[in-house]
Order: C-alpha cells, then structure tokens, then sequence
C-alpha cells in the first residue's frame, strides 16, 4: 500500500480540522475503539505544524474522489483557498508529489488594496476588494474589458472619493500573486515522474477552491503549462462534499491514510 503522510497545515488548521474531524467521525462509526492504524499521529513535545508542513492527504484525496486516484495514472489537482493554495500528483491512491504556498485568495484581495492606495491614493476594505475581483477581476485577458465604480476614502484629504478602474487594472493588480500560484503548479510539474506527466497531456489539471471561481484562471494555467485544465462542477465545496463521500467508504479512506507519519 503507498505511504500516504498526514500532517497538519496552516495556521487555520483548515485541512488538520476535516482530518481530525474525519479520524473522530471514523472511530465513533467504529464503536469508539481508537484504532491507531488511522491517523496514527506521533506524540512530540512540537505541535504536528512544526514537525512537517505538507500537503494535506486527506484534503487532496477528498477533492479527488470523482477522479480515478487508485489506477496507475497521475492526476493533478490545484486546490485554491483563501490563505493557501494546495497542488498535488495522486497516483494508485498515494501522492506522488504535493506542495503548499501561502498564496491565494487573500492575498489576491491584498494585491488589489494595495494597488488602489499606490495608485489611487484610496484606501478600500478587504470586503470591497473581494467585490472588486469578483465583479471585474480577471487572470485571463477578457474578450470585453469591464470598469466598475470604486468608493473609498482618500489618503491624503482623509474624505470619501470615488473612482472608476479597469478590469485591466485589477489582472495587473493580481499579477504578483498569481504568478506565485504558477510557480507552484510548475515546480510541481517539474518534480512529476515522467511516466505520469504523460498522463497529464490527457487528464490535464483539475481546479478546485474558491480562487478556481476567478475568470480566466483556467486559462491562464492552460497558457503557462500547455496543459488542459478543467474546473471542478462546484469547486467551492469540493472539499466538503467529498469529505462526505470519504466517510461512505471507509475501505477507501484506510487506503489513503498513512501509517506512519
């Protein structure tokens, strides 16, 4: 069985919370017994975050549970959060290769505020920058740029101003972040064996998360990996949807957690 390591990640413990939450779930529908060959986490004096920040298994396997993880194929998975973006290789149930950047959708809405105050001189929430990327943000050049009217106080008089950007102004605003998510998904790339980059030709890049919501990052992705890339029906709950699968199928669980971390 491939040796699958399950730590915990992020200061949020987002993918740590569903692990421990699955481990709880798995062991009440057991009876109670606490089972150590799953999640068998090792007793330290250091919290689990500091003895290894990787890639949740779990948290990839969930979100791949409608693609064919168990067969000898690779598939590669970019899921996009709020503080972290997440990519993994899953092959016969095991991941090939993961990596973890703390860049996402957070700090795409950062890009634009700081953008705005350098300039526009305007200071904007972290609610209207997110209404900005979602309104007119883009990673991809639109067949139709957009503009959207920006309300926000000024630095300098210290009173309300509005302006009026450009959906190009926000792709350029984001560029610095965005290309922080490339590198991730190309170092990842370059780490596939390259039996399964074949496989990738045909099975292309599958997005998921919230940040898979923002227009034109698919292609931007298929642009800088000659890759297809597909998004996932509903990537904003992918996570938890296939959390619930998980727990339908205990046999395939056990065959995604480690035992030995």
């Amino acid at each position: 069985m491939p040796l699958i390591r399950l730590t915990e990640s992020g200061p949020g413990r987002g993918s740590a919370g569903l692990e421990l939450d699955l481990a709880r779930e798995l062991r009440a529908q057991e009876g109670g017994k606490k089972s150590k060959k799953l999640f068998p986490f090792r007793r330290s004096a250091a919290p689990p975050a500091l003895v290894e920040h990787k890639t949740s298994a779990v948290d990839k396997f969930v979100q791949a549970k409608e693609l064919p993880v168990q067969e000898a194929a690779g598939n590669m998975i970019v899921d996009i959060g709020g503080g972290t973006t997440e990519v993994a290789i899953i092959s016969l149930s095991g991941i090939v290769y993961s990596r973890s950047v703390r860049v996402a959708g957070d700090e795409l809405d950062e890009a634009i505020i700081n953008y705005m105050k350098r300039a526009y001189n305007l200071m904007i929430g972290e609610r209207t920058a997110e209404e900005i990327k979602l309104r007119i943000g883009s990673a991809f050049p639109l067949g139709k740029e957009t503009t959207m009217e920006v309300k926000g106080r000024d630095m300098v008089a210290g009173l309300p101003k509005t302006i009026t950007i450009t959906s190009q102004e926000v792709r350029e605003a984001m560029l610095e972040p965005l290309n922080a998510i490339i590198d991730a998904v190309r170092t990842t790339l370059e780490r596939c064996p390259p039996e399964l980059s074949a496989d990738l030709v045909d099975r292309g890049i599958m997005l998921a998360g919230g940040g898979a919501l923002l227009r034109g990052l698919d292609k931007l992705l298929q642009e800088e990996t000659a890759l297809p890339v597909h998004v996932a029906e509903d990537p904003l709950s992918a996570v938890g949807e296939g959390a619930g699968r998980v727990l339908n199928e205990l046999e395939f669980l056990r065959k995604v957690s480690t035992t030995e971390v």
